[in-house]
């Protein structure tokens, strides 16, 4: 009998510890099912300074649409009203970088402004410029970002640099990309670091409730940071066998010490 109810007391530890492991672990737990969850308004990546971009100019007339598609023996030639070279050529896309001021260098049309637009709100401002000053009256323009990344530091499995090759990505999908986060990862206290009109800004996010999901941050931007903190407890084993290495390396130093001091005596 005394047998049983060990058994079922360490059963009932059992499931007890794996519970509290789920909360701890378990993201949004307060969602329901079916239920309408409010999503932050800003859902696509938004043009910054000094983003890099993919900018082709099509038209039924290639030859119309050549100048506007600056090759590499151009490059000397295309540069913006404050004399520096934004223009270069990857396998014949031109790569084109928006200027410190949010203004992006077009050939013949000049600086257009792109701060805070989407790849597509950009390409639709050129087309428009480009037909308004009667060079093309069918253009088209493709963008593409040359180098979107994201980054994930922290209890993560796998922390790097990810490249995106979407025009949005959410907090959730990164960490996946990431490989999700150790059993260590504080949940409730993911930070975001995004640069944003000069200035450097962070955002807390809570994933263990639905109100994520309206986070300016639940929806990244190219660059940002994420980092995910660890919990207190891993904070503190960290430091224990920090401090407990370091005690074990005096130590062993010592009775090496000690031991070349006694075979010094005994020579002599």
């Amino acid at each position: 009998m005394k047998i049983i109810k060990v058994l079922t007391l360490a059963i009932v530890v059992a499931l007890l510890s794996s519970c509290n492991a789920i909360q701890r672990t378990a993201y949004i737990q307060d969602v329901k099912d079916n239920a309408a969850v409010s999503v932050a308004a800003d859902q696509q990546i938004r043009i910054k300074s000094l983003d890099r971009l993919y900018v082709v100019v099509t038209s039924k007339d290639p030859e119309l649409a050549a100048p506007f598609n600056v090759m590499t023996s151009y490059n000397s030639l295309s540069s913006n009203p404050l004399g520096q070279t934004n223009i270069s050529s990857t396998s014949g896309l031109q790569v084109r970088t928006v200027d410190a001021q949010g203004n992006l260098y077009m050939p013949i049309i000049g600086n257009v402004p792109s701060l805070g637009m989407t790849r597509t709100e950009l390409a639709e401002e050129i087309s428009k410029r480009i037909v308004a000053g009667g060079y093309i009256s069918d253009a088209a323009v493709n963008i593409q970002f040359a180098d979107m990344k994201i980054f994930v530091m922290g209890e993560v499995t796998r922390a790097g640099q990810f490249d995106v090759t979407r025009d949005q990505i959410t907090l959730l999908e990164a960490l996946a990309m990431a490989g999700d986060m150790t059993i260590y990862g504080n949940r409730e206290n993911v930070t975001v670091v995004r640069k944003e009109q000069g200035q450097t800004k962070t955002y807390v996010v809570n994933l263990l409730d639905t109100g994520c999901f309206s986070s300016p941050a639940y929806y990244l931007q190219q660059g940002d940071v994420v980092y995910v903190q660890p919990k207190k407890q891993r904070a503190a084993s960290g430091e224990i066998n920090q401090n407990r290495n370091l005690v074990i390396s005096i130590v062993s130093t010592l009775i090496s010490a000690a031991s070349l001091i006694v075979t010094i005596l005994k020579i002599k």
